[in-house]
């Protein structure tokens, strides 16, 4: 019977039996349909070997390349703040622990420029408690559901042009509560903690400034309560990166 156990920086979790919890995907797959932003390199797969070999056995190979902002990914602290850390160097404890899932999403659905306030926050708070050091921070908003429709995601979809976006994002206020409640993590199921009408991306700022990592392109995250759920999200460690492609799921107890 496997057992792992989730700690965070807030308490000892339990321990849980994996074989018995619900394991969540909160990652989007890899392929050419994976989003990047209109002006970064999107995800290819070349020099594809696939078959049998003259030796006779089965041999898979080939070859990726990509920008490190894209489809379901880390933003590490340096992707914002000249001294924040990079995609190597983010702890593994702020990308495992308990999460805290702030759903907007039918707010967002009427309006895609809206923004996680301090009053979403604390409306939060006074249902299920005060965040709690060491969070993960989920923000719902409901845009995981328009993957992989390009325009329907990002709002536009003319390539090279980033000057027409809509999505939901983080508001600056909500980012300084975040950063007081001393989160491990924020994370979101758009394309950008910011909102895609953004164009001094303050809640990037906000977070990287306090070395405060970010999970972008979340996938499933309507399956996740408000509270209960772990999170776990490795990212590639990529010395010296802004970033890069991120594996997240999340554990049900």
């Amino acid at each position: 019977m496997a057992v792992v156990a989730l700690v965070s920086t807030a308490a000892a979790a339990p321990a849980f039996e994996l074989n018995e919890d619900r394991l969540v995907d909160l990652s989007h797959a890899f392929d050419e349909r994976t989003i990047y932003w209109p002006t970064a390199r999107a995800f290819t797969r070349e020099g594809v070997t696939h078959g049998e070999t003259p030796g006779g056995y089965w041999y898979a190979a080939g070859e990726f390349c990509a920008a490190e902002h894209g489809g379901t990914h880390l933003d590490a602290p340096i992707h914002f703040a000249a001294t924040g850390a990079d995609a190597a160097a983010v702890p593994l404890r702020r990308l495992i622990g308990p999460a805290v899932v702030v759903d907007i999403a039918e707010r967002a659905a009427g309006d895609p420029d809206t923004v996680l306030t301090v009053a979403d926050l604390d409306a939060f708070e006074a249902r299920h408690g005060r965040v709690r050091a060491g969070s993960v921070v989920v923000v719902r908003t409901g845009w995981a559901a328009r993957w992989p429709d390009r325009r329907r995601y990002l709002g536009d979809a003319t390539p090279g042009d980033a000057s027409r976006l809509r999505f939901p994002g983080v508001g600056r206020a909500a980012a300084v509560r975040l950063v007081e409640r001393r989160v491990d993590a924020v994370g979101i199921d758009t394309a950008s903690i910011d909102p895609g009408r953004s164009r001094t991306f303050e809640a990037h700022r906000v977070l990287a400034a306090a070395n405060i990592p970010v999970l972008e392109n979340l996938a499933h995250v309507d399956l996740l309560p408000p509270l209960g759920a772990h999170v776990v999200a490795l990212p590639m460690k990529i010395t010296g990166g802004s970033g890069g492609p991120l594996r997240a799921v999340a554990v049900l107890p």
